[in-house]
Formats: structure tokens, C-alpha cells, sequence
């Protein structure tokens, strides 16, 4: 056993920590030089690191040696991964130059330089630090060794810049991929195009001129954006959360198909987030955009919302009050998770992981076992984290599972306590695994629709309603149709749908999305279905019955018999999921205006609230410890230059 265990932590060393297909075929003979890589076909030693490994078995370069005995597929592998590393360096090289030609500075003259041999001064452009001004009385060689000289003062010089922006970034700890940032490279580029002397702004200019023009320039950069919301209307979404401050604040954020975007934030500390404060929060932003612009708000389903909803649809009966799909179905997995048959097993988990992770020599053991890899830890506020935890745990299974026999886990003073037998008997155990997974295929279903609700990929509202019917129908093929068995599971997912994920307006966007209700067109014979889109139009085109009308008992038909524009054969784009729904009504809805308007604008929307939830964690990284005197206002500015 230990002569096992030896070698596999032999071969853990010498294989390198990447992803990179050429560590299939090769591996590193001594952990210490990168360079040195051996083939595994032919024993080959290449010395130019993976990159020639791989031009090695690929045959694709004079320059190495070719393998004899590699295979076809792993010359195919190799040549592909190469070409496609070359692909980048060549994409990388493009948007480098082209970043470099976007910086625009104002110059009060054109450097100059005396080069000898020239009886005009030459001037400095961008291919003069690769060149050098050489005396044309000199021979070839001494030429030559001029440029040599030349190249190194230059890289020389370069070097020490580096070193102040290392500096400066090690000194205010500054994340390393900072570098990466586009925004950093044309404020390097700017500063050598100025020149010396350049004077750097002060924290005045810093926190108002230079940063009300920015928020004025990225303003202007979300103008399309603004257009979108005009013809497709928006989504509005409200959130409340507190600072390091303790300060209570309440977020406003907007969504349409382009994306999300900041409105403002409020401080709130000094009053309670009562119904009418959220009210009154909610219709200060809609009069911002515009009432005719907006066409739902979205919340969680706190109380409070709840009530504020109330309120605004007395005063706009027009629009609609959603709930957060997102925070929804985090109910459902909660509620789920709570059921008896899955708390023991979540329980579990969770007791192995606080177990593993609360005392550094058993963590230490599992990173060892694990190649590095980390147990995804359960959250406080997001059930599906559980989910997460699960499916690490079982991806892990086999590592673990060699783990708690080896005789490095059993040595360990923590496992002969309670807890660490108690962790132990859970890993070995196959009714825990068998469990494990009973419970990720349950989840799953519903994960994925967690997934496509909590993004800004697409609009999610045509799909969130079809997508649970979907997740329904996969639970209970998990249990092989058998009510006694699913029951419990798939009434938790109707509780808390009701009356949340089931509105008219989810219902409506579920009939008018044909990729589903072409697919099955008994979608259009459902009673719950068709009343809820007639609730949805009354709502949409409040007060104008005859727009009414014409929306339900005329284009309606048309639609679900495919008339017109509706029969052509590109219309059948709509059987692919990642087709944009709304953009589908556009193309082939003319012959429905009235029905085309509606269902462009619904289709549209998101159906949940994460974009205010993601941008807590924009202020966070605004408002840190060293910077907790920000004002509302301002963190309201520099929040605003997240959105794009």
C-alpha cells in the first residue's frame, strides 16, 4: 500500500497542475525544471517545456524531433491545441494594437530626435523602440553590434518602469489580474504618449471633475441601451442591503434585453422599509425612465413588496409586479433540502466538509488526495450552494474514498475523535453516495433553471414557466413516475410557485413563446394558460378594449394556427432554445401588431432580481474598509461604471 501510495504521489509531482493536453502525453522529469518534459510514447526528452512536447508528438515543426510512435488522435489533439494557442497569440497581439490606436492625446508638438548621418531631425514614432539611429559610416558588423546594444538598453529601460507599476501595485494591494484590464493598458499607453512631466491628478479631480465626466461619458456609452428600453420597455428591480456602515440601503437597478444597469441607490437608515417607502422608491425610478418605458417591477416576496405591489397597481394599473424567479426557486431547493430523505444526506455533507475544513492537517490531507482541488462549501443565504457541495463531494468520491483508508488520514490525531470516525463512516459508506446522488438528480432539474433565471444571458421570462414544467416532469422521472414517491418533492416546487412564478404574465409569455407552445400545441387548450394571457392583455392594454379584442380574438388565432408570416419555413428557428424569442416576433409578428407589440415586450424581460444582488457586490468592492467614508452619491457614481 504505502509503495502505491508512493508512486502515485511520484506521478502527482511530475504531472503539471494544468489542462493542457499535452500533459496527456508528457510528464516532467525533475518538479524543479519546467523545461525538461518526457514523452510518454517514446521517452522522448523535449527541452523547450510542453509547447515542444507537443510540437514533438504533432509533427508539426523542423525544429524538434518527431515522435514515432505517437498516435493519430494525439497528433490531431496536439496540432489543434497549438494552432489554437497561436490563434489567441495572434487575437491578443490585434486588440493590443488596436487599444494602442484608441488613445488619442493632444500633443503641442512632434518629438524629435538628431540621427547622425541626417542633416533633418528624425521624428519618434511607434516602431523607434525596435530600431535604433545608426551611423551609416559604420561597417556591417559594428552595425550590428550597435542594434544589439540598442535592444538591451531598451529592454533594460522598459524593466525599470516595471518596476514602479510593481511598485505601486504591491504597495496598495492591487489584484495582479488588474494588469489584464483593458482600462490599464490604455493608461499606460496614454502616460508614454504624454511623455515626461506628466502630472497625475489629485484626489480632487479624482472624486469630482474627472469622475462626474466619466459617469457623463459612460452614460453616453449606454445610449443604445436607453433605445432598447424604449422600443422593448424595461424591468425594474428594487433590494435593500447595508454597508460596513451599518447604513441601510436600498438598491434600483433596470433590465432590458441588453442587459442590466444601475439607477441609484438610497441611504434608508432613518426610516423603516414599510410598503409605501418602497412604493414610493420604485415610482420615483419609473418616472425617471419613463411609465411608458416600463413594463414590470421585480422584487423578492417579503411582505413589505408585497404591499408596495398593492399600491402600484392602483395607481398603474398597466403594469405588472413580479417575483424574483430567482429567490423562488432557491425556495424550492430549500424547501426540498428540508424534506426528511434529504436533510439526513445534506446533513452529512455538511458535517464532513466543517469537519475537513476546521483543522488544517485533515485539510491538508484531502488538498493532497484531491490534486489541489477544493470542496465546494455550502453557503449561508443560497440553498443551491448545497447542490454545489454535493456534486464536489461526489466528483471527488474515489480521491476520498482512498483518502480515509490510507494510513496519512488514519495518523491524524482529529480523526480519532468523534467527529472525524463520524466522517469517516459517511465517506465509506455506499448508501451515503447512493444518496448523494439520488439528491443531485433531483436538484439538478431545478438548478438549471437557477441558472438560466440568475444570469443576463437572455431574457428569461418566455422560459422560466416552461422550464419548470420541464424540471417537474424530470423529478418525476427520477422516481420512475410513481406519485407515492415524488409527491412530496413536486408539492414544495407548486407551493411556492403559486402565485409567484404562475402570474398571468409568466403564463402569457409561456403561450406567446412558439418555443414551446408550437412544440405542444395543447398549450393553447389549457383553461389556467389561456385565462392567464387574457388577464395578462387586459393588464397590458388597460382601458383600450378595442386593442383588447383584437389581441385575443383575432391575432391570437392567427398565431396559434400559423397564418401568414407565422407559416414560413424560417420560422421554425424557433425550435432552437438559444433563439431570441422577441427578435422572432419582430421577423414574422407584422400581420399581429397589436399581439406583436405585447409579445415583443413580454418576451423581453428578465424574471429575476439578481442584477441588484450582483451589484452588492459591486459596492463591496467600492466601499472596503479603507474607503468607508464614501458618500451615497458617490458610491452611486462609481457603482454606475459597473454597468457596462
Amino acid at each position: 500500500m504505502s509503495e502505491m501510495n508512493a508512486t502515485t504521489q511520484q506521478e502527482n509531482v511530475l504531472k503539471r497542475k494544468s489542462d493542457d493536453v499535452g500533459w496527456e502525453y508528457g510528464s516532467l522529469i525533475d518538479p524543479s525544471n519546467l523545461d525538461k518534459v518526457k514523452c510518454k510514447f517514446c521517452n522522448h526528452v523535449s527541452t523547450g517545456g510542453i509547447y515542444r512536447l507537443k510540437q514533438h508528438v504533432a509533427h508539426v515543426s523542423n525544429v524538434v524531433a518527431k515522435c514515432k510512435k505517437s498516435s493519430q488522435e494525439a497528433k490531431d489533439r496536439c496540432k489543434k491545441s497549438l494552432e489554437e494557442a497561436s490563434k489567441k497569440r495572434r487575437e491578443k497581439t490585434i486588440r493590443e494594437l488596436e487599444l494602442r490606436d484608441s488613445v488619442n492625446i493632444s500633443r503641442v508638438g512632434d518629438e524629435e530626435v538628431n540621427v547622425a548621418g541626417r542633416s533633418e531631425p528624425h521624428k519618434l514614432g511607434p516602431l523607434d523602440k525596435w530600431t535604433c539611429p545608426i551611423d551609416p559610416k559604420l561597417t556591417q558588423a559594428e552595425a550590428l553590434h550597435q542594434q544589439k546594444i540598442n535592444k538591451e538598453l531598451w529592454k533594460k529601460r522598459t524593466h525599470e518602469v516595471q518596476q514602479y507599476v510593481a511598485r505601486w501595485m504591491y504597495n496598495h494591494a492591487i489584484p495582479f489580474n488588474a494588469c489584464d484590464n483593458d482600462d490599464f493598458k490604455l493608461m499606460c499607453e496614454a502616460i508614454g504618449r504624454f511623455g515626461p512631466g506628466f502630472e497625475p491628478p489629485s484626489k480632487h479631480d479624482l472624486r469630482e471633475t474627472l469622475l462626474s465626466q466619466e459617469h457623463a461619458r459612460v452614460k453616453s456609452l449606454l445610449q443604445e441601451r436607453d433605445a432598447e428600453k424604449m422600443k422593448n420597455g424595461c424591468s425594474i428591480m428594487t433590494d435593500a442591503w447595508s454597508d460596513r456602515k451599518r447604513r441601510s440601503i436600498m438598491n434600483l437597478c433596470t433590465n432590458c434585453a441588453d442587459g442590466s444597469s444601475f439607477i441609484k441607490s438610497k441611504e434608508m437608515s432613518a426610516v423603516s422599509h414599510t410598503s409605501e417607502v418602497i412604493f414610493q422608491l420604485v415610482d420615483e425610478g419609473i418616472e425617471e425612465i419613463g411609465p411608458e418605458h416600463v413594463v414590470q417591477v421585480v422584487t423578492d416576496n417579503a411582505s413589505n413588496n408585497m404591499g408596495a405591489k398593492k399600491i402600484l397597481l392602483e395607481k398603474r394599473p398597466n403594469m405588472f409586479w413580479s417575483s424574483c424567479a430567482t429567490h423562488t426557486i432557491n425556495l424550492m431547493l430549500q424547501g426540498i433540502g428540508n424534506l426528511p430523505r434529504f436533510t439526513k444526506v445534506l446533513d452529512k455533507a455538511k458535517a464532513f466538509t466543517i469537519f475537513v475544513y476546521g483543522h488544517t492537517r485533515t485539510l491538508d490531507c484531502m488538498r493532497h488526495f484531491s490534486s489541489g482541488k477544493e470542496i465546494i462549501r455550502p453557503g449561508v443565504t443560497r440553498f443551491a450552494s448545497a447542490y454545489l457541495t454535493l456534486e464536489s463531494l461526489l466528483d471527488k468520491k474515489d480521491q476520498l474514498r482512498k483518502m480515509v483508508v490510507d494510513g496519512r488520514w488514519d495518523s491524524l490525531r482529529e480523526v480519532k475523535s468523534k467527529n472525524g470516525k463520524a466522517a469517516t463512516t459517511t465517506i465509506m459508506s455506499m448508501p451515503f453516495w447512493k444518496d448523494v446522488k439520488l439528491c443531485l438528480n433531483v436538484f439538478e432539474p431545478l438548478v438549471k433553471v437557477l441558472r438560466l433565471v440568475d444570469g443576463d444571458v437572455k431574457p428569461s421570462m418566455g422560459f422560466v414557466y416552461g422550464e419548470i414544467v420541464k424540471a417537474k416532469k424530470e423529478i418525476k422521472e427520477v422516481y420512475g413516475n410513481v406519485a407515492s414517491r415524488y409527491k412530496d418533492v413536486i408539492d414544495v416546487v407548486e407551493k411556492k410557485m403559486k402565485d409567484r412564478l404562475d402570474s398571468p404574465l409568466h403564463l402569457a409569455a409561456y403561450l406567446l413563446n412558439p418555443y414551446y407552445s408550437y412544440a405542444d400545441t395543447n398549450i393553447f387548450d389549457d383553461g389556467t394558460i389561456t385565462e392567464g394571457f387574457i388577464s395578462c392583455v387586459e393588464t397590458f392594454y388597460h382601458g383600450d378594449d378595442s386593442k383588447q379584442d383584437q389581441a385575443v380574438n383575432v391575432e391570437l388565432r392567427k398565431f396559434q394556427n400559423r397564418e401568414g408570416s407565422f407559416a414560413k419555413k424560417l420560422a421554425r428557428t424557433c425550435q432552437n432554445f438559444e433563439y431570441n424569442a422577441a427578435s422572432w416576433w419582430k421577423l414574422y409578428g407584422n400581420e399581429v401588431p397589436t399581439l406583436q407589440r405585447m409579445a415583443m415586450r413580454i418576451l423581453s424581460l428578465t424574471s429575476g432580481a439578481s442584477a441588484c444582488e450582483r451589484n452588492w457586490s459591486t459596492f463591496e468592492n467600492i466601499h472596503t474598509k479603507k474607503r468607508n467614508r464614501l458618500t451615497t452619491e458617490r458610491l452611486n457614481d462609481l457603482s454606475f461604471f459597473h454597468t457596462i
